[in-house]
């Protein structure tokens, strides 16, 4: 995958915003996607001084697709102190 590419591949041209962070035709998690790209050329500052990117994904159903790194769920391999 060519996530931390400076260029952006093609695929993301027709990439569509995401309101929930899955796919939004079949609602496959970002885990499933085939290929990832992250713009990390162009970071957002958010109210409270935060960095965001945005993260765009190609899905198994061949839809391009994009969210905030901010609107990423908290991952299941980590596990928070008790």
């Amino acid at each position: 995958m060519e996530a931390f590419s400076p260029t952006p591949p093609p695929w993301i041209e027709k990439a569509v915003h995401a309101t929930q962070f899955c796919c939004p035709r079949c609602r496959a998690s970002a885990t499933a996607a085939q290929k990832v790209w992250i713009n990390r050329r162009a970071p957002v500052i958010s109210e409270d001084y935060r960095r965001k990117w945005q993260e765009f994904y190609l899905c198994e159903c061949e839809q391009g697709w994009w969210a905030w790194s901010s609107d990423r769920p908290p991952s299941d391999l980590f596990k928070a102190e008790e």
